[in-house]
């Protein structure tokens, strides 16, 4: 009978296997997305996906793998590995038909998995990353230990939200622990850099310390998220997303007014203002709706600053449309790097090589964008402009007038006075005789000149309104209708000056060429220069006694320089663009035309939103996208930890690397899109408020071995600081930082000779008074030489979209922090305050050392800094004339304070002052 049993047993224990093995029942069936696909990627998409079919095969789409190639033979062949052609060619011994050709030959392994897929039907997935955001179940901390939890022990003590249980889940299967709650001190640093990007103050650690109330931990988060602060440090990120600089960009790289956009995202921080109405703002604000003038809200028109930033080229030759184009491209791609983190930019010359995206959907993508009506002009409109004094009185008079006489045309009136739009940019004039391009841009004519405005609208112009400049006296420009001996439709005499000139024409209908004539008998080799023309309705109440002053008034206002900054704007009717393809990437070769539309790889667009830039930011932050809250999310934990739960934040796609906690990462975003509305205080809270994020950073061999770079967190952040906060940490640990928001981008001191600006010979002027010690977000930011400290702690130039700073560890970087006049400042700074509290160096020092990292400084420590400190005062009291060499910034002047500055500014770079732990 028992041996019955044991042969029962045995064939029951051959059944469950054969199954197992052969992917029954109980067998596991191979996985597209996490098995095959890296072998594809790995061994054949680079001649057979979107850059090259070589063979006519290809395996970046489903169908593609499915039709015959040029041989007339099927790659993969569903259900059949053997008849599949792309097998028969990984195991062929034919060195003309070996597949990979020329390759690394794939293994074993690699191989069964192949056929093992195919032989199961060769399911096709989508990645992950492009798969709907479903919200997983928190993973159970219930157990036998605690009992089924009735016992708040163990784990489930540790836990302080759900975050935690998904962390420990992964812990486990990857037999780590958890590592213990860090000390008060350091959880304030850690928490108080990453919320707002400055240190606590000593009071702020102190009552901390002293809290001993259960939300002690929680108060602190409330109070860093309410402070003013946590705006400044969250715009430092956004600002290398949006590429903000105070320049243009390229090899002339001239100064560009747009602060105002910067302050915009401090503020839309600050509130807290929902993500979703964030983007949109930003993408498309002069689309959302009118205020009672009929024009856009004001701050929503400065939110379009965000693809504003994008670089204009002043160089001389260059085409103005061409760099038109690579502005739309680069807002094309850093929409795609920021709230889709896919790589998207490879599509503008081919289908994507890795992920199933066609070469066109680029250029249905960029028809949302194509329509702005920035066209690399040098002065770059369309700009906003921000009316003071006088000229606003202006305005509010030609307002004023037209809600009096014609209510129905004062908002297109208004709308020109403050972005000037729509009107023809010269540079778009056919230039004829005696004519050429100046600045780049501009039209300009001499004696016996002409030009031709191609197809203007004249159906309800009544003048041309034209931005014109000369030093020629008695010079007149002439319009023509149809042609240049045609009927004189109007007669300008051209003023002496950079001015904006009003005059009637004649009433025709319909489209038109104009043609442009100058005399300029009395000065003929002087050129008049024009900017840009209009032709619009003339302002109503023509018959009323004030009207030539209303008229007036409103040139005036037009010609009047104003502070502006650089919007978009949208071109429609005559102003809208076609799109089409750009052959191989190439923007003089235009392929089909194609209308704006999504990627088929992702959630349509739904029928209800518009065919423009709103319709796509709506898009974009729409719950059925399944790319933004992940890449939203992954992209905040990235800036807490170091290191996003997908460490390449800027690339989901299959090339990208794979997410390390994914169920959290759902978990999270969509948490974040449907319980927190979008609120980024309420995630970052989350995050922070997790026994995760409060383990102490240390480690130990277990961790080093099995966690050497903390992807299964294991234990707390450890990561050094941002280049604007280490600035910005120094400044405040000594007392110096201002606390003064918004404005102009200010400069404070850099070392000598870093600016050089041939063309323009502007120059660092360091700011006086707060300016001078505001924090790092305020640096005036120039592209082709940016603030120096900033640039070796690994800040980007700015010049294109940058997900995230890679850290570097450079001698450079301890060169700045020693001798940066910023930071040889804070030095001396703290060094008066440390020689106030304590009477001996050792006192003084142990003090420095406390005010910089809140902790008590070991023996070993304040021994090396005591030899560095009585060298420095043994030489300075030998040689007393080197004294003023390093006190330079205060009045006090002696051995002792100037050995201290040495001391305080070794510790100022010292790494767990510059790093966060």
């Amino acid at each position: 009978m028992r041996n019955r049993v044991y042969i029962g047993i045995g064939v029951a224990v051959i059944l469950i296997s054969s199954f197992t093995w052969s992917g029954g029942w109980f067998g596991q069936k191979v996985d597209y997305n996490s098995e095959v696909k890296p072998i594809l990627n790995k061994h054949c998409m680079g001649c057979h996906g979107g850059v090259k079919k070589a063979g006519d095969v290809s395996f970046l789409f489903e169908h593609e793998m499915l039709e015959p190639g040029k041989s007339g033979k099927v790659p993969v062949v569903r259900g059949d590995a053997d008849a599949s052609e792309m097998i028969r060619r990984i195991l062929s011994n034919d060195p003309d038909e070996k597949m990979p050709k020329n390759g690394t030959p794939l293994t074993e392994d690699e191989i069964g998995t192949l056929k093992k897929w195919i032989n199961e039907g060769a399911a096709w997935e989508k990645h992950w990353s492009y798969k709907r955001i479903e919200k997983p179940e928190v993973p159970s901390l219930n157990n036998v230990w605690n009992l089924f939890g009735l016992l708040d022990t163990g784990d489930k003590k540790w836990a302080k939200n759900e975050i935690d249980h998904f962390v420990l889940k992964k812990l486990k299967e990857k037999e780590l622990s958890v590592s213990p709650e860090a000390d008060k001190a350091t959880l304030i640093r850690r928490v108080s850099l990453d919320i707002t990007g400055l240190p606590p103050t000593e009071q702020e650690v102190s009552d901390f310390k002293n809290d001993k109330s259960e939300n002690a931990y929680e108060k602190v988060v409330d109070r860093l998220l309410k402070s003013q602060a946590y705006g400044e440090r969250w715009t430092s990120m956004w600002m290398d997303l949006a590429r903000y600089a105070d320049t243009k960009g390229y090899e002339s790289d001239g100064g560009r007014t747009m602060w105002r956009y910067r302050d915009y995202v401090v503020k839309s921080f600050n509130e807290d203002k929902p993500f979703d109405q964030f983007t949109i703002e930003q993408l498309a604000g002069d689309l959302l709706p009118k205020d009672q003038n009929g024009f856009p809200k004001e701050q929503n028109l400065i939110a379009t600053g965000f693809h504003r930033n994008t670089m204009t080229n002043n160089e001389g030759g260059t085409d103005d449309e061409e760099f038109r184009t690579a502005a739309q491209i680069d807002r094309v791609n850093t929409t795609w790097e920021v709230w889709q983190g896919t790589t998207f930019a490879c599509i503008q010359c081919h289908s994507h090589p890795y992920d199933p995206i066609p070469h066109e959907d680029y250029y249905k993508y960029m028809a949302y964008f194509n329509n702005s009506r920035d066209e690399d002009v040098w002065d770059e409109w369309p700009k906003l402009r921000f009316y003071k004094g006088e000229d606003s009185a202006r305005v509010e008079r030609v307002k004023d007038w037209i809600k009096k006489y014609n209510p129905a045309q004062e908002a297109e009136v208004n709308q020109f006075m403050r972005v000037m739009e729509p009107k023809i940019n010269a540079h778009n004039f056919v230039k004829g005789d005696e004519s050429t391009v100046h600045l780049i841009s501009y039209y300009a004519v001499k004696d016996k000149g002409n030009a031709r405005i191609p197809q203007v609208d004249l159906t309800h112009a009544d003048n041309v309104v034209m931005n014109v400049s000369t030093k020629a006296e008695k010079a007149v420009l002439k319009l023509h209708l149809d042609k240049l001996d045609g009927p004189v439709i109007s007669e300008i005499k051209v003023p002496v000056r950079d001015t904006v000139v009003i005059a009637p024409i004649s009433k025709a209908a319909g489209k038109h060429d104009i043609y442009l004539s100058l005399t300029s008998p009395k000065m003929p080799e002087e050129w008049v220069r024009i900017t840009w023309a209009a032709f619009q309705k003339a302002l109503p109440g023509k018959d009323q006694p004030d009207y030539d002053q209303v008229v007036a008034d409103y040139a005036t206002a037009l010609t009047k320089s104003t502070e502006s900054m650089p919007v978009i704007w949208e071109g429609k009717g005559d102003f809208a663009r076609k799109t089409h393809v750009f052959v191989r990437g190439n923007w003089m070769v235009k392929g089909a035309e194609v209308k704006p539309d999504v990627p088929k790889l992702l959630a349509p667009m739904p029928k209800e939103f518009s065919k423009d830039r709103l319709g796509l930011a709506k898009w974009i932050v729409n719950r059925e996208n399944p790319l933004t809250g992940r890449v939203i999310v992954n992209r905040f934990w990235e800036q807490l930890f170091g290191r996003g739960l997908v460490e390449t934040v800027e690339d989901f796609g299959s090339q990208g690397s794979e997410p390390t906690h994914q169920e959290l990462l759902d978990w999270l975003a969509v948490k974040f899109m449907e319980e927190d509305h979008w609120s980024v205080k309420k995630l970052l809270k989350t995050i922070v408020m997790s026994a995760t994020y409060q383990q102490n950073s240390k480690s130990d061999k277990v961790r080093q071995e099995k966690d050497p770079y903390n992807i299964w967190i294991s234990r707390g952040p450890r990561v050094r600081l941002s280049a604007e906060q280490v600035r910005d940490q120094a400044l405040a640990c000594s007392g110096l930082i201002s606390d003064k928001m918004y404005g102009p981008s200010v400069m404070p001191p850099q070392p000598d000779k870093i600016w050089q600006s041939p063309y323009s010979g502007e120059s660092w002027i360091v700011s006086e008074g707060p300016d001078r010690y505001r924090r790092g977000v305020y640096t005036y930011w120039k592209r082709t030489a940016p603030y120096p400290s900033m640039t070796t702690f690994d800040a980007p130039s700015r010049e294109f979209c940058q997900s995230r700073r890679i850290l570097t560890n450079t001698p450079l970087q301890a060169l700045v922090t020693l001798n940066d006049p910023v930071y040889l400042e804070a030095a001396e700074k703290l060094a008066g305050t440390m020689k106030k509290r304590g009477k001996t160096p050792e006192q003084q020092l142990s003090e420095g050392y406390r005010m910089l990292t809140f902790q008590p400084i070991e023996a070993k420590s304040l021994n090396v800094l005591l030899k560095i400190y009585q060298e420095a005062l043994t030489n300075y009291k030998k040689t007393p004339s080197d004294v003023d060499s390093i006190l330079v910034y205060g009045k006090e002047k002696s051995p002792e304070l100037a050995a201290l500055t040495i001391s305080a500014n070794v510790m100022l770079n010292l790494d767990n002052v510059v790093t966060k732990e």
